[in-house]
């Protein structure tokens, strides 16, 4: 799959973006990120070169002084793949975490695909993928406002995808629990695999198998890959 035009990665310093694109270097793909603190993977990335841009998506400033970094680096991309999230503890009725979510997973997908739609347009193939959350499939009585920031990125794909198409596929990645933290114990690992019928925390490798098919494939667009373990049978 690899291609003289960059895919941009957002949200790539850690955890599951940070596989997906040690992931794509390997296949040889040319590769911009967005990080929000420098870390030391960070560095091993600009060191394999990854141009690594910092970027703060909690404020429209900071979305639009990001996109002016991207589009002075590059003429052209191959893909967008919005993987940048926030959580931000919501007490009670919190406006600020609210305005912060949407923001990040709303506002900064929104403003980066109108803006750097042209840079898609100058490569043979296109796509956008927003990352989503298994969360918007019900709700979630305790992250109203983050599975409400979430449903809206999924809506987006739906609109971008038709406004898009034919050159650029607009599709969406819906995860459920990937990976587990490090300080995460025994009976919450126990709780956290009986969720899924399939039993298992399966780790970041399936989330790249499911870019990869969507980058790959050619006639699929407006759709939510579901990756959660057959969450919704149980």
């Amino acid at each position: 799959m690899s291609t003289t035009s960059p895919i941009l990665l957002t949200g790539a310093s850690q955890r599951l973006g940070l596989h997906c694109a040690r992931r794509f270097l390997e296949a040889g793909q040319a590769l911009i990120i967005s990080y929000r603190q420098e870390r030391e993977a960070v560095a091993q990335l600009r060191e394999l070169g990854v141009t690594c841009l910092q970027a703060d998506f909690s404020t429209e400033q900071g979305i639009l002084d990001f996109i002016a970094q991207v589009k002075s680096r590059t003429t052209t991309l191959r893909a967008i793949i919005h993987n940048a999230s926030l959580w931000v503890a919501e007490d009670g009725a919190d406006a600020q975490a609210f305005s912060q979510m949407m923001n990040v997973h709303v506002l900064a997908p929104y403003l980066i695909n109108e803006h750097c739609t042209p840079l898609l347009m100058q490569s043979a193939q296109a796509d956008i993928i927003h990352m989503t959350d298994d969360v918007t499939r019900k709700g979630s009585a305790k992250r109203i406002a983050y599975s409400a920031s979430k449903a809206a990125l999924d809506n987006l794909t739906l609109s971008f995808a038709a406004r898009l198409a034919p050159h650029i596929k607009v599709n969406s990645i819906a995860p459920a629990l990937i990976m587990l933290h490090p300080d995460d114990d025994a009976d919450y690992q126990r709780r956290a695999t009986a969720k899924s019928v399939m039993g298992t925390v399966p780790g970041p490798e399936v989330i790249y198998q499911s870019l990869r098919y969507l980058l790959d494939t050619p006639y699929v667009t407006g759709t939510t890959l579901t990756v959660n373990g057959g969450r919704h049978l149980k």
